[in-house]
């Protein structure tokens, strides 16, 4: 499982853009654009979700579910489970200005 923020964090810190993510996955540029514009957890067919979190894995990046740890250590970002996008964004529509914003 994984999320469209995790998806938009991990590509910022490997330093990639989706262009390289979808030649890394081999997905299309469209699907890693839709997957990041996803509200929160990623749908989508299966195979291409295995790919994406198999391209990711190789490329060094670990993703850790809520609440759980890092199993190997290394560098990393998370969200507190307090974050609230109203603090950061201000207005009622900040969960939406924060989805909307992407890492090219």
């Amino acid at each position: 499982m994984i999320t469209a923020p995790q998806l938009r964090a991990a590509r910022a810190l490997l330093g990639i853009d989706q262009r390289r993510l979808a030649e890394l996955s081999g997905l299309s540029v469209p699907t890693i654009q839709r997957m990041e514009a996803s509200e929160s957890i990623i749908r989508g067919n299966v195979d291409s979700l295995m790919k994406l979190i198999g391209a990711l894995d190789l490329a060094g990046v670990e993703l850790i579910a809520e609440g759980a740890t890092s199993q190997i250590g290394g560098r990393g970002v998370r969200l507190k489970a307090d974050f609230d996008p109203v603090k950061v964004l201000g207005g009622d529509d900040a969960g939406t200005k924060l989805a909307a914003r992407s890492v090219p």
